[in-house]
C-alpha cells in the first residue's frame, strides 16, 4: 500500500517485502519503533520505520498532517502485522473510491493538464459503479476520448481535508488503448485546459511539473516501479 500525504509517499509493506530493502544505505535514517519513540524531529529525508505498530502509524500519520516537515522526503513502513495497521489507518479517514487510464496510442500516452500541472483523467466512482467501467467513464468523460481496458496499472492511495473530514482516497489505474480519439477535447468544466499526446521522454519532461502521485503512476506503467498494494 502507498499512500501519498501532502504528496509525499509513505509505503506500508510487509516483513516479507521489505526483504527486498536490501540496501538499506540508500535511507538516510531507519528507525525500530520497538526501541525508539518516533518525534516529529525524526521525519527527515529518506526513513525506514521497522516493527511499526497500529498506534505507531496512527502517530506518524498524524505527524504528517499536522506539521511542516520540508526536509521530509519519502518514509517506508514496515509493521509486524500489516493488515492490522491499514485496517487501523483506513478508521481514522472516509474512504473515497476511484478509477483513472493511462490511455496510450502510436507508442504514446495520454496526458491532461489541469489547474496548472500535468496530470492524468481519474474521477470518482459512481454508486455501485465498478473500479474499470469508471474507468474509462472517466477518461471519455474528461477527454472524449474512447478506449479500451489493457490490465490493471497500480493503485494509489491519497489524504486530503474537506469541510473539516480526513478523506483517503483510493484510485485504482488502468492501462488503456485508444480506440477513437476523433472526438478528443478538454472537459473545460472539471479545469482541465489541455490535452496532449506525449512520447515516454516528452511525459517524463512534463510530469516534473506534476504531483508523486502521478509520477508513481507512470514509473509503475514503464515497469520502473512495482506496485505495493
Amino acid at each position: 500500500m502507498i499512500i501519498f500525504i501532502k504528496d509525499r509517499p509513505v509505503r506500508i509493506l510487509s516483513e516479507k517485502a521489505a526483504q527486498g530493502l536490501s540496501n538499506r544505505a540508500t535511507f538516510d535514517r531507519i528507525i525500530d519503533a520497538h526501541l525508539e519513540m518516533l518525534k516529529v524531529a525524526s521525519l527527515k529525508g529518506h526513513l525506514l520505520i521497522l516493527n511499526a505498530t497500529p498506534i505507531t502509524a496512527e502517530k506518524l500519520f498524524h505527524f504528517l498532517n499536522n506539521y511542516d516537515l520540508p526536509e521530509l522526503q519519502s518514509i517506508y513502513l514496515v509493521p509486524k502485522d500489516r493488515e492490522a495497521v491499514e485496517k487501523r489507518l483506513k478508521k481514522i479517514y472516509t474512504i473515497i473510491k476511484a478509477a483513472g487510464g493511462i490511455v496510450t496510442k502510436d507508442n504514446k500516452m495520454l496526458m491532461m493538464f489541469r489547474r496548472g500541472v500535468w496530470d492524468l483523467p481519474k474521477g470518482k466512482l459512481d454508486d455501485n459503479e465498478k473500479s474499470k467501467k469508471a474507468a474509462l467513464r472517466e477518461v471519455e468523460e474528461e477527454t472524449g476520448v474512447k478506449a479500451e481496458l489493457i490490465e490493471k496499472t497500480c493503485t494509489t492511495w491519497h489524504t486530503y481535508t474537506q469541510n473539516n473530514q480526513l478523506i483517503l482516497k483510493r484510485t485504482k489505474w488502468y492501462w488503456m488503448r485508444c480506440v477513437d480519439d476523433s472526438k478528443m477535447a478538454p472537459q473545460h468544466d472539471e479545469g482541465i485546459e489541455q490535452l496532449a499526446w506525449m512520447s515516454e521522454p516528452e511525459a517524463r519532461k512534463a510530469l516534473v511539473n506534476s504531483f508523486s502521485s502521478i509520477r508513481y503512476v507512470v514509473d509503475c506503467f514503464m515497469g520502473q516501479e512495482v506496485d505495493v498494494d
